[in-house]
């Protein structure tokens, strides 16, 4: 069971070591892009290649939907970002449970955006779980983790393609543990639990107030999806990378420079933040010198002053 991107190498992984799937359950297919045509979810193109059968149910807890699955017998339930609560009648039906792949070191990042959070929040590692799933959020007994640093120049997108290639080798060794009885059965301290809750609008938008640092964290979190944004002008930039530099000279989202070889300088709360990839509404993404090309930037502007 799952949905996007990243459950994917988990599947592929299943399918090479030989591991009977006998279906894939995902969302129902969705409207995306600009034209609004449904479209299938990563998972689900995944399956097809495989010639696997595939089962999209609106309601995960509908009883027609958990009878067809008790027909299947299954003896595990691999659950991958699926993006539904499992009901407790699914939960008790497979032989060796229902078991879990996430993108934290839990109990840390219980929840929806646990990498964007963790680089949001300055971690220098992360890791991946693999737990069994109870009713509560992310909150069952682990059976084994792994973790990962966090470069310097990672981003969302590079910390998601690697945790998604982790994951799946960690799936493979926790469904050979379990089979063989082997598997540990840890739980969790709730205690230290922390949580990444879904991202919204306001989390994209940056806050010219914090360290620059901060800034920095927050826009690599937020690359390369949703993307991090702030209001010029009444103009929305999308801001793709900055790097944080000493220095004061302003208020905090004041432009202090707008130099093609330099970039954009911002005043944040404690230092500077240089802007030098970023995309106007409506346009593409841009190197700093290009925009500036073609876009006036005055200096002295406060970024995110929408009044």
């Amino acid at each position: 069971m799952g949905s996007p991107r990243f459950a994917v190498p988990s599947l592929e992984a299943l399918v090479a070591a030989g591991r009977k799937v006998v279906v894939v359950v995902t969302q129902p297919d969705r409207p995306r892009g600009r034209r609004g045509h449904p479209q299938p979810t990563p998972v689900k193109e995944a399956a097809l290649r495989y010639g696997l059968p595939v089962w999209q149910p609106t309601r995960v807890g509908d009883p027609g939907f958990v009878a067809a699955l008790k027909e299947l017998e299954p003896d595990a339930v691999v659950v991958v970002a699926y993006g539904q609560i499992l009901p407790r009648e699914l939960l008790d039906l497979p032989r060796y449970g229902c078991i879990n792949v996430h993108a934290s070191l839990l109990p840390k990042y219980r929840g929806a955006a646990p990498i964007h959070r963790a680089i949001m929040n300055g971690e220098t590692e992360t890791g991946v779980t693999t737990m069994y799933m109870d009713e509560g959020m992310d909150t069952g007994d682990i059976i084994f983790q792994a973790t990962l640093p966090i470069e310097e120049e990672d981003n969302a997108g590079t910390v998601h393609d690697r945790l998604a290639a982790l994951g799946a080798g960690v799936l493979l060794d926790t469904l050979a543990a379990v089979e063989a009885g082997t598997a540990p059965r840890v739980p969790q301290v709730h205690a230290l639990a922390s949580y990444a809750p879904p991202l919204t609008r306001a989390d994209e938008r940056i806050d010219w107030r914090r360290p620059a640092r901060a800034i920095y964290n927050h826009v690599r979190g937020m690359d390369p999806w949703p993307g991090a944004y702030t209001v010029y002008e009444g103009r929305t930039w999308k801001v793709w990378r900055v790097r944080p530099e000493p220095g004061s000279g302003g208020r905090p989202g004041e432009i202090l420079e707008a130099a093609p070889e330099r970039g954009i300088r911002v005043q944040a709360g404690d230092g500077t933040v240089v802007i030098t990839d970023l995309q106007p509404a409506g346009g593409r993404r841009l190197r700093v010198a290009e925009f500036l090309r073609g876009y006036r930037v005055r200096v002295g502007t406060i970024l995110g002053d929408e009044g």
